[in-house]
């Protein structure tokens, strides 16, 4: 496992991959545990430059080789269902729920969207509450907000 940093508007994030994929996004809030030595790859450079690119308004779908190295089965089809949101666009934890076929989990997709283990590229930021609010968020509600409100000035 190799780790980079990662510059970006809401705080440096660290990129982390593992044989080629990539497999962690952190905040700078996050609590830190094994990532590896700092490095460079193929992977760590692709996924930061489309991150610029998403930050700089010129990307809107991430097609970056990912790796789950964690997860239940529940939540590996939530962070599925989470990348067909499109971009700019929200849809409530319920929603999510019943298109992973458990239509009264809508606690347990925010407990899988805490657990995201690529933030942005896997976009649970899009994921708001049945009432428009917007209901937690591992880098913090102001990342979220700033997140929802930069893709909709570039949709």
């Amino acid at each position: 496992m190799i780790h980079a940093l990662c510059p970006a508007p809401i705080g440096d994030l660290t990129i982390i991959e593992e044989d080629g994929k990539l497999v962690r996004i952190l905040f700078p809030t996050d609590e830190v545990a094994d990532i590896g030595e700092s490095g460079n790859s193929d992977t760590l450079d692709q996924t930061a430059a489309q991150l610029q690119e998403y930050f700089a308004g010129t990307r809107k779908v991430f097609d970056i080789p990912l790796a789950f190295s964690y997860g239940t089965d529940f939540q590996k089809a939530v962070w599925e269902a989470l990348c067909g949101i499109p971009y700019a666009k929200t849809s409530s934890y319920g929603d999510i729920a019943a298109q992973v076929g458990r239509p009264k989990a809508s606690r347990a997709v925010g407990g899988a969207n805490h657990n995201n283990p690529m933030p942005i590229i896997i976009p649970c930021h899009r994921v708001i509450g049945s009432t428009g609010s917007l209901v937690g968020y591992g880098g913090g509600l102001a990342a979220k907000q700033w997140l929802l409100a930069h893709e909709r000035q570039f949709a």
